[in-house]
């Protein structure tokens, strides 16, 4: 398909966009990994270990209460801006984010499906109560308030390196109806997502006329199912992104540019900003 990514739009009215860390980039939150697809980091706990390991949940809290003021002080850019003006003027119907850090919903952006979760929240494993992530910092900061100081570069999950020496010392918050064990809402590497979530992205991708993947290498299985589930349904697939993705042989259509692109776009098509 010979298109441009303005003519792409244009041209599939109502589509569907799935967006990666490559989104955030511009907000000061890094990607996860290198334009070929690499790990840029160390390997993220994983749910199996965060569930039943309380060290691993100990190394958890202690790097997300060093690096979740970063990803919460950080402000949409102009991808996620330009996405909610795209929405507004209905071009795209729905914007399914891999991304936790609610800055889709932070631009104005209304449709929006959170595919691994969101870190604005914390949720007890064992009762079932609910707390805000901000609520549970200042909890987290007050039982450790040595650790206050420390600062750190934003993650796309709200991460931070930290020496084992701080690690062992953190005293984590229990729940406070019942002092079970707290979870942010988010879907831990190896966890699994709702089901209802994921058959609403892939009902939304086999109805709508396009999926545009923005930002992202689609190497998590989760992500490229999507875009799998609207090209086997003979929708049109477009892919935004400066480097390699697992659904290259899929696509209909690839656009090698960083997700700011997508402002130009927007522009292009006479939309305010």
């Amino acid at each position: 398909m010979d298109i441009s990514l303005t003519e792409f739009i244009r041209r599939y009215r109502g589509l569907v966009v799935l967006t990666g860390a490559g989104c955030s980039l511009d907000s000061g939150i890094p990607t996860y990994r290198d334009t070929d697809g690499t790990w840029r980091r160390t390997e993220p706990v994983t749910h199996r270990e965060f569930v039943t390991n309380p060290r691993r949940r100990q190394r958890y809290w202690s790097r997300s209460m060093v690096g979740w003021p970063a990803v919460a002080g950080a402000h949409p850019n102009a991808t996620h801006i330009a996405l909610a003006a795209l929405e507004a003027a209905g071009y795209v119907s729905l914007v399914i984010t891999q991304n936790v850090d609610g800055l889709h919903q932070r631009a104005g952006q209304r449709e929006v499906i959170d595919l691994h979760g969101n870190l604005n929240g914390v949720t007890c494993l064992d009762c079932g109560t609910a707390e805000t992530r901000r609520d549970l910092q200042a909890r987290l900061t007050a039982a450790n308030p040595w650790l206050q100081s420390r600062t750190a570069q934003a993650t796309p999950d709200g991460d931070a390196d930290l020496e084992d020496s701080f690690i062992s010392q953190l005293e984590v918050p229990r729940c406070l109806a019942c002092g079970g064990v707290l979870k942010p809402d988010v879907v831990f590497f190896g966890g699994a997502i709702p089901p209802a979530r994921t058959e609403a992205c892939l009902q939304a991708a086999t109805s709508a006329p396009a999926v545009l993947a923005v930002g992202t290498s689609l190497k998590v299985f989760s992500g490229f199912r999507i875009c799998r589930a609207a090209h086997r349904a003979g929708k049109a697939l477009g892919l935004l992104n400066p480097g390699w993705t697992r659904a290259d042989a899929l696509a209909d259509v690839k656009f090698t540019a960083t997700s700011d692109q997508l402002a130009e776009t927007a522009t292009a098509l006479d939309l305010t900003l």
